[in-house]
Parts: structure tokens; C-alpha cells; sequence
């Protein structure tokens, strides 16, 4: 399926497995991932896809979707744009087994990486922590 078509079909959709609703009490969290997994994946958020990811929600096609983002607004955080650490925080702090995994999206993530200076203090812990897990992942 190409990326375009993806893009136009919901976490439910691509996984194949619907969730059924939420307890009333659960969370507000619990809430919005459940409602966020029924919209189509390019209409995300980068806020959206922060909080999907940071669950560890239908990453095979949040993360690459995240990563784009990053990569799109890397060179900017240089110059003092706006940078999205919610979504960096989220995407560095998966487990390593998610990285070993997926390669190609480590290596993406590394050159972001490469990219960005004057992070805070919380995300550059974030970072050396990521670095540390996925040195030697090709």
C-alpha cells in the first residue's frame, strides 16, 4: 500500500483491530488515544502523534509519520523556530527494542539528532539516553 493511501486510513483501518469503547472512567489519555486511533494518520497532529507514540500506539506508521515532522522542522529549531519537544521526548524514549526493530527509522532519528542544538536540559537527557540504546543498530 503506498504512503498516500496509508495516510487516509485510520490506526483501527491499518492494524485491523477495533477497539471497543473506554470505560466511562478511564482517562482523558485513555480517551483520546481510543478516539485518535479512528482518524485517518495524515490528518494527525504533531501533538496527536506525541501522545500515540509516547504510548507506543500503531507506531509502524506513527513513527515514521512523527519522524517526518521532526525532520521537516529540525533545520528551523537552529534559527529559533519553534520545535516540537513533546514529540521528540515521546519518539526518543521508546524502548530500544522498538529502535532494533526498526533500523531505518533509527538511522532517521539519529540524523535529526545531528541537526538539532540547544535542546533542553530534559531532552538532552532523552537523547544521550536514546544514543546510548541504539549505538550499533544499522
Amino acid at each position: 500500500m503506498s504512503k498516500d493511501r496509508e495516510r487516509t486510513r485510520t490506526l483501527e483501518d491499518l492494524e485491523g483491530d477495533v477497539w471497543p469503547e473506554p470505560p466511562a472512567e478511564s482517562t482523558r489519555l485513555v480517551k483520546a488515544v481510543h478516539r485518535l486511533r479512528r482518524r485517518p494518520v495524515g490528518e494527525l497532529t504533531a501533538y496527536e502523534l506525541g501522545r500515540l507514540v509516547g504510548q507506543d500506539v500503531g507506531l509502524p506508521w506513527t513513527l515514521p509519520l512523527a519522524l517526518e515532522i521532526l525532520r521537516e522542522t529540525a533545520p528551523a529549531q537552529s534559527d529559533g523556530a519553534f520545535y516540537d519537544d513533546d514529540l521528540l521526548s515521546a519518539v526518543l524514549t521508546r524502548k530500544a527494542e522498538t529502535w532494533a526493530a526498526h533500523p531505518a527509522l533509527t538511522r532517521d532519528i539519529q540524523d535529526i539528532l545531528r541537526v538539532l542544538t540547544d535542546l533542553s536540559p530534559h531532552i538532552e537527557r532523552d537523547r544521550a539516553t536514546f544514543l546510548e540504546a541504539s549505538q550499533g543498530i544499522d
